[in-house]
């Protein structure tokens, strides 16, 4: 058996997601972490939560960044 030396979920893709205490169903508020760089970006409902995950993934592409693998 051969193993898939990358993993399906790299690390690089890590994120810490904090709900403020007043956020609801309806209205997400918080912010969100990835747990590799440690850039942080807050989110005032769902789209902007959305918009900082495409801001995140797009921004590591433009820095050539590599995935890296799960251990």
């Amino acid at each position: 058996m051969v193993l898939n030396p990358e993993s399906k979920y790299p690390n690089r893709r890590a994120y810490v997601l904090k709900l403020r205490g007043d956020a609801t169903p309806g209205a997400l508020v918080g912010r969100l972490e990835n747990l590799v760089t440690g850039c942080q970006r807050e989110f005032s409902s769902a789209e902007d939560l959305l918009e900082s995950i495409v801001f995140d993934l797009t921004s590591a592409v433009g820095e050539g960044a590599a995935d890296a693998t799960d251990p």
